[in-house]
């Protein structure tokens, strides 16, 4: 995990507040994003395939070049989302932010959460990375780190949960 200081002189806007020290996820997740995209992108190709050899006309050859901008486009912003994600824990609450080109801020108040839920799939748990799923108390807040270290999410896990029952306790 590692961690940059947010520009404290020029604070972008209401994405970066000012004195705000942000915790990356790990590299892995632009890793783990682009093998699931492959696996998708070979199911096209094979199809395509089995098309050019079947069908003997232009089209296919229009799934082919679909396939190859999408296969570029996806190097190219999967690494750029997964720099973009970080999160910061704060005396009353954790901010969440995601997105490169639509951005999004989440201030979790802990006294909101309902509880915390560490998931991971086959291909995470290859990666050695985790998500954690925050619930409070409204159904619509998006409030998800994905591409956490297994101890990290553990460790966040442990201490969003301890902070909200305490948060709660004092209600």
């Amino acid at each position: 995990m590692s961690e940059h200081p947010a520009s404290s002189a020029m604070p972008s806007g209401p994405f970066d507040p000012a004195g705000i020290v942000w915790s990356r996820v790990s590299p892995r997740l632009a890793t783990a994003r682009l093998l699931s995209a492959g696996i998708a992108l070979a199911v096209v190709v094979v199809v395509a395939g089995v098309l050019l050899v079947v069908v003997d006309h232009w089209w296919p050859w229009v799934l082919v070049a679909l396939v190859v901008i999408d296969a570029v486009w996806t190097a190219v912003v999967v690494p750029r989302q997964v720099r973009a994600i970080g999160y910061a824990e704060r005396d009353d609450d954790l901010l969440i932010r995601k997105g490169i080109l639509f951005r999004t801020l989440v201030v979790v108040p802990y006294g909101r959460m309902q509880y915390v839920d560490v998931q991971a799939g086959p291909l995470a748990r290859r990666m050695r990375i985790a998500q954690i799923q925050l619930h409070t108390a409204s159904a619509s807040t998006d409030a998800t780190i994905d591409g956490l270290e297994p101890a990290e999410a553990e460790r966040l896990r442990d201490r969003l949960a301890s902070r909200g029952e305490a948060r709660l306790a004092g209600l």
